[in-house]
């Protein structure tokens, strides 16, 4: 998701530490337990929902088959992730999350009913959220409640553009810019996201709701590793240009934000946020690579001569696998004009071998052909100490630009993914351009 922005107290010093926590239950060893016979999952589109900090948080999901074992298919917006390691053992089955460390741990709860719980295994302590789902009938409105067609907004139908402030508990605000698009056809029905200056609330689908006090905006997400739900009530019915309301991020996190409608609406610049100390100009490191016994530097005889794009992320953000999505298949396609890339990641673990297993099992699913070395642990202090020469690291995913001598010549932070339309549009054009700045030197 980000998602960086999901651990905004630890990494950038604003607003929430958005679902730090997981399970230590051994997951590798669980799904060996497992087999994948007697699977309560049927053919269908569903409805789940965790239900965190007395909300209901709801997600669509598709179940199929291929090969003749099951499948899952997260959907949120127009985004489909397919989950393939399903497993059975006695009435529970393990749904494993993608490149995530985290299970959906169902079972039957009567006809085309489940009940479990959603589990995150990489944290220093438990993480559950409780977890519900059912076949979803012909319509496949996330929320529940009055979402009958209503009158257009505004331009909504188009994207409509907010300047949005969020509020931590704590007091901390930060910026972030609103996109909301109605369905042209069934007006109830809503996507967008949310901007921030470290990366994007990724892919948010949702409905307009009336409600006993007046019209709600509501829009969630599940990608495996955040639940996210936004409930906005509309100021005045019918009228978009103010908004107000909660922002719950899985099982503890929450925010307010208020949201003003303006076309106008952009954040900080994302190259100005982090940079060198004074006197530096190149980055001197040396970290273990994933694979063991390797060890990955920017003076290694590799990348002399070349353009070197450094990629800061974990394998638990999903704002850095919207990054690597669009990086692992850009590289393959542009390493022969003289530039490599190198992923520097920072787990939720100290331990170096199993760090590189997280690392490793995202290399195979997202086919990452560049060179991936462990450099830390995720949080912000680690990034910095382990890179000295910066003087902050402000978010996962980082991406500092290294020229043909090995001179830091940007630092971007943040990373606007597909779901943000035009913005992503606008950041991978940027990647691209200045990359062949660099390279045309």
């Amino acid at each position: 998701m980000p998602v960086a922005f999901f651990f905004r107290k630890a990494v950038a010093g604003a607003g929430l530490a958005l679902a730090v926590a997981a399970c230590q239950s051994n997951s590798s060893s669980e799904n060996q337990a497992a087999t994948t016979a007697g699977t309560p999952l049927t053919a269908g589109t569903w409805r789940g929902v965790l239900s965190a900090q007395g909300q209901e948080i709801p997600f669509l999901f598709d179940v199929a088959t291929d090969g003749g074992k099951p499948t899952v298919t997260l959907r949120n917006g127009e985004e489909r992730l397919k989950l393939d390691e399903i497993s059975s053992a006695g009435d529970s089955t393990t749904i494993r999350l993608g490149v995530f460390d985290a299970a959906l741990v169902v079972h039957a709860d009567g006809a085309d009913k489940l009940r479990g719980t959603w589990v995150k295994y990489d944290g220093k302590e438990p993480y559950r959220v409780p977890f519900s789902a059912a076949k979803a009938a012909t319509s496949t409105a996330l929320f529940t409640g009055d979402t009958k067609p209503v009158e257009t907004y505004g331009d909504m139908k188009k994207g409509a553009t907010f300047r949005v402030e969020f509020k931590g508990d704590d007091g901390e605000t930060y910026p972030a810019v609103g996109i909301i698009t109605q369905d042209s056809v069934n007006t109830s029905q809503l996507t967008g996201t949310f901007l921030t200056s470290t990366g994007d609330y990724r892919y948010l689908a949702g409905n307009l709701v009336n409600k006993a006090d007046g019209e709600h905006i509501l829009l969630s997400t599940f990608d495996g590793s955040h639940g996210f739900l936004f409930d906005g009530k509309l100021a005045k019915p019918g009228n978009i240009n103010n908004i107000t309301g909660d922002f719950y991020a899985g099982k503890s996190g929450h925010e307010t934000w208020t949201a003003v409608l303006d076309g106008n609406a952009k954040l900080p610049d994302a190259n100005a946020l982090a940079g060198m100390k004074p006197g530096q100009k190149k980055l001197d490191f040396k970290f273990p690579s994933v694979y063991e016994g390797g060890s990955i530097s920017p003076t290694d005889p590799k990348y002399k001569g070349k353009v070197v794009v450094l990629q800061i992320l974990g394998s638990w953000c999903p704002n850095c696998m919207d990054e690597t999505n669009f990086l692992a298949p850009w590289y393959e396609k542009n390493k022969q004009r003289g530039v490599e890339i190198i992923g520097l990641g920072y787990e939720r673990t100290s331990d170096q071998k199993l760090a590189s297993q997280k690392l490793l099992k995202m290399k195979q699913r997202l086919n990452v052909g560049y060179d991936l070395a462990v450099a830390g642990v995720a949080n912000k202090d680690s990034a910095a100490n382990s890179l000295p020469q910066l003087a902050k690291v402000v978010a996962f995913p980082t991406t500092i630009f290294l020229d043909k001598k090995g001179e830091v010549r940007k630092i971007h932070t943040g990373f606007s993914g597909p779901g943000t339309g035009k913005y992503y549009q606008q950041e991978t054009e940027e990647f691209e351009k200045t990359v062949a700045s660099l390279l045309a030197e």
